[in-house]
């Protein structure tokens, strides 16, 4: 079965070939992502990599892990699952001053 690995730290002209190539000299890489900003299409500085085996995911982490990468210490460590986060709402609705009780002073 296939296991996610979490690679932080990474330089941020990083693609997800590079990423590929580097982490298949530990083993069968099934899937390699470079995780960009929406916004600006700029990386993260950070990606997943799914290696086939649990073994061949130690390997990747005992090689990798804390080591120099195009000249970025990177972190590489088991994935964990998406926590949940409240949804954002655009819609407005919240915070800000205002003209309620807490602004209203009587001297």
């Amino acid at each position: 079965m296939a296991k996610k690995l979490y690679v932080g730290g990474l330089p941020y002209s990083t693609t997800d070939a590079e990423l590929k190539d580097a982490f298949s000299q530990a083993g069968t890489v099934e899937s390699a992502t470079v995780i960009m900003d929406k916004m600006s299409g700029r990386s993260k500085g950070f990606g997943f990599v799914e290696m086939s085996t649990d073994e061949e995911a130690q390997a990747a982490i005992d090689q990798f892990n804390g080591k120099d990468f195009g000249g970025r210490s990177i972190t590489v460590n088991e994935a964990r699952p998406m926590e949940e986060r409240p949804r954002r709402d655009f819609r407005g609705g919240g915070g800000g001053g205002g003209y309620g009780r807490s602004n209203d002073r009587r001297w």
